[in-house]
């Protein structure tokens, strides 16, 4: 009698396999950082290929590409809609600039050039809800993911070329919701922008998802709280990506636990005992003042054990802010530093030479906002201070004032700071008159190139939006 049911058994294991193999999962993956008309950035690519690689492994086909123009991203869409038609699970993910204009988001091709609001509307940019919907609406699971909430680099041009001044050109990209069947990740919250990593490595949001999106056994969810835990300590609380879902069923990218081990997972009726998973999630927001923080909380945990918790500190914040409502970024940092203003006054008495300008700026560095340390304080620089401070939670202004210098101070930057100026280099002593036509002229400077920080602003679409939609569309046909 024992082996009729070992060979029942075997055909159990065989048949379960199978369906597993079944499975079609297929994936869309570009990384984009080799821009033709703004800075450049490193690590899209690098990014993609590692996501891409992961995937991979799992049984998933991906359509892959690296630094592609708007035709070419064109063709890799229309490659993976086609693709996606009836896929158990359809995955989307991106690295690169993104842009926001009046609540659309945006993908941009290496070969964007957008001077206006026009120019998106004319299909210069991606439209990224039309492209969704066009390639993955057949799918039965649909997983997307956003690195690209870097600091939109053509903001300047749209809002000087808008006839009415009145565009709305947003930071970072603006929030999305997900259909049925849909999980929507972004590198950080909306309108926020999140840091891009060292040159050559991955972004932290990326690294993350390598770390915990196909561990095997791990719901798709569990995983996501994981990686917003790892990238919010990994940036000090700086950055917290953030997230909207629709899915009706458990989905595990690297197979489900067996049987036995859901069953001893899963805690007894009527047992109150949160998780690990959602304990950890609500350690790394408690203590936000950002809504959306803890509305995404609610959003995985509807029925969590600190609900009422989330919804009162909710109620708080949107009723005004308290003395005591700061949000501790950095353990040590002095509480007056998140409410203390900053402007050219303030600076000024801190009395920094040029040296611990140059300081100053190779930290901002060796903290992921890449900045040429010149010694001078010029509007790059001030760019690079606004974004440090937002992503520290202090007052943006550009300037620093003591309480802000000080916790500059007391942050590990990722490496040394190192000269990289033509200030920390000998100086070439000018020529006399009889040496002038003998001298070789020095050599142009190559200018700094921002660090690569997500960005989302831009126009709102709605033609621009028909236009690409009806191009992806038809050839989706």
């Amino acid at each position: 009698m024992r082996y009729p049911t070992l060979i029942m058994s075997a055909i159990c294991m065989v048949l379960t396999a199978g369906a597993a193999s079944a499975e079609k999962r297929v994936a869309f993956v570009v990384g984009n950082g080799a821009y033709k008309n703004v800075a450049p950035l490193p690590n899209p690519s690098v990014d993609a290929k590692a996501i891409a690689a992961t995937l991979r492994n799992v049984g998933f086909e991906v359509v892959e590409g690296s630094n592609l123009t708007r035709d070419k991203m064109t063709e890799r869409l229309l490659d993976f809609g086609k693709k996606a038609q009836g896929a158990d699970v359809a995955l989307f993910f991106y690295a690169g600039h993104g842009i926001a204009i009046s609540g659309t988001n945006y993908l941009l091709p290496i070969d964007a050039d957008i001077k206006s609001e026009m120019d998106v509307k004319l299909g210069a940019a991606i439209n990224i809800d039309l492209t969704l919907e066009q390639t993955m609406g057949d799918a039965k699971v649909k997983l997307v993911f956003l690195d690209a909430c870097r600091d939109n680099p053509f903001a300047a041009k749209i809002k000087s070329n808008s006839a009415t001044r009145s565009v709305n050109v947003q930071t970072g990209l603006a929030e999305m919701k997900s259909g049925e069947g849909t999980l929507i990740a972004f590198a950080t919250g909306p309108g926020q922008t999140a840091l891009d990593g060292q040159e050559g490595s991955n972004s932290p949001f990326t690294r993350a998802l390598l770390a915990n999106l196909t561990q095997p056994g791990v719901e798709i969810q569990q995983a996501m709280t994981k990686v917003r835990a790892q990238v919010n300590e990994e940036t000090n609380k700086g950055q917290l990506p953030w997230g909207h879902t629709n899915l009706i069923g458990s989905v595990y990218l690297n197979g489900a636990p067996a049987p036995g081990a859901v069953a001893a997972a899963t805690p007894a009726a009527g047992a109150s005992k949160a998780s690990d998973v959602e304990l950890e999630f609500w350690r790394s927001i408690k203590d936000s003042n950002k809504p959306e923080e803890l509305n995404a909380y609610l959003s995985n945990y509807p029925n969590g054990q600190f609900r009422s918790l989330a919804l009162s500190r909710i109620a708080s914040l949107e009723s005004g802010p308290k003395p005591d409502a700061t949000r501790n970024l950095t353990t040590g940092v002095d509480p007056a530093t998140f409410k203390e203003e900053a402007d050219q006054t303030t600076e000024d008495q801190i009395g920094l030479d040029k040296g611990q300008r140059r300081d100053v700026q190779r930290r901002l560095t060796g903290l992921g906002f890449d900045i040429k340390a010149t010694g001078q304080f010029d509007q790059a620089t001030r760019g690079v201070i606004t974004r440090w401070q937002v992503a520290r939670g202090y007052p943006k202004s550009g300037y620093l004032n003591k309480l802000q210098h000080k916790a500059l101070l007391s942050e590990i930057v990722a490496a040394a700071p190192t000269a990289n100026s033509d200030e920390d280099r000998p100086k070439r002593r000018a020529p006399s008159s009889g040496q002038a036509q003998s001298q070789p002229q020095p050599q142009p400077q190559p200018q700094p190139q921002p660090q690569r920080q997500h960005s989302n602003s831009g126009p709102d679409p709605a033609g621009a939006g028909r236009f690409i939609g009806g191009v992806v569309g038809g050839m989706l046909r």
